[in-house]
């Protein structure tokens, strides 16, 4: 069993009709017909929404995925149409809330691999592959890749656990077009996310994208290079053959699976509360790789 610890109430705003709770963001959709994707400061870890909130975090997964739509914008259009509050909206939906498209939605988490760390280390540890994509012998965790590579996975419904898949797998699925492009799109993309976040000191281990259609072309949708979609690295650490540390909610795992939580993840009981200091210490993580990586201080803009 997963899931919400404690499932919220969706906000009541008039002229929104309220979709859907995701672990992170709450959709709506106003008068319109467009969509408007609000980020909450709920962290999710192991198939579980955790019962403790992280403040200011779905800001900064707002913010800093309209940084780098800016910063990607010649590669993939998004689906963001503005970031204007809707009219009787919460205060608190300020800085963390999308005006987007209504796009038709790619059923593929569009992964991309630079390094080798998680799930992918663990399938390779068993079969030197990663979705079924043969590797070279004597990697270990941490280690970069001869080349980026395309791992996709099945999105999967809240308290469900994303199941990587094999390239031919995304073709049976969506068709071998389709697959074309969003592995096409999801190496461009983190090629030259890679790039801009390595000349901040910040390695870009992995980090998966979501896609959608608009008529027949291809746009990059939800949220975008943060920290709860991608793993990221500090340069000068780098050591391969251990984990890394992280400016992601890897942190927040870490503790989850240390005797300090007194928590079994493989038990059907949710996860704890997260303590004071290790919320505090990753709210700190979150602003330092929005500061390192778009230069600017979070005080400054909010």
């Amino acid at each position: 069993m997963s899931g919400f610890v404690e499932k919220p109430e969706p906000v009541e705003v008039p002229g929104l009709t309220h979709l859907h709770t995701g672990k992170v963001r709450d959709l709506y959709r106003n008068g319109a017909g467009e969509l408007v994707m609000v980020a909450s400061d709920r962290m999710s870890a192991y198939d579980w929404v955790l019962p403790t909130e992280i403040p200011d975090k779905g800001r900064v997964l707002t913010q800093l995925s309209l940084w780098w739509f800016d910063q990607l914008s010649d590669l993939a259009p998004n689906h963001v149409l503005s970031t204007e509050l809707p009219a009787g909206a919460p205060a608190d939906w300020a800085g963390r809330t999308l005006i987007c498209k209504s796009l038709d939605m790619v059923p593929v988490e569009c992964v991309a691999r630079g390094y080798l760390t998680g799930s992918g280390l663990v399938e390779y540890d068993a079969s030197r592959t990663v979705c079924g994509l043969a590797l070279p012998e004597g990697l270990t965790d941490g280690s970069e890749l001869p080349a980026p590579i395309f791992t996709p996975a099945t999105k999967a419904a809240v308290g469900d656990h994303d199941e990587n898949v094999s390239y031919e797998e995304v073709a049976r699925q969506v068709g071998a077009e389709t697959a074309a492009q969003l592995r096409q799109a999801t190496l461009a993309v983190y090629a030259r996310a890679r790039d801009i976040a390595r000349e901040r000191g910040i390695i870009l281990a992995d980090t998966k994208f979501e896609f959608g259609f608009e008529g027949g072309t291809l746009v990059l949708a939800d949220e975008v290079l943060t920290p709860d979609s991608s793993r990221f690295w500090p340069a000068d650490q780098w050591q391969p053959g251990r984990a890394q540390p992280s400016y992601d909610k890897q942190f927040v795992r870490d503790w989850l699976t240390s005797p300090a939580s007194g928590w079994d993840r493989r038990s059907e009981q949710p996860p704890p509360a997260l303590p004071r200091e290790i919320v505090d210490a990753t709210r700190a993580k979150y602003l330092e790789a929005y500061e390192l990586l778009t230069g600017m201080s979070w005080s400054d803009s909010f």
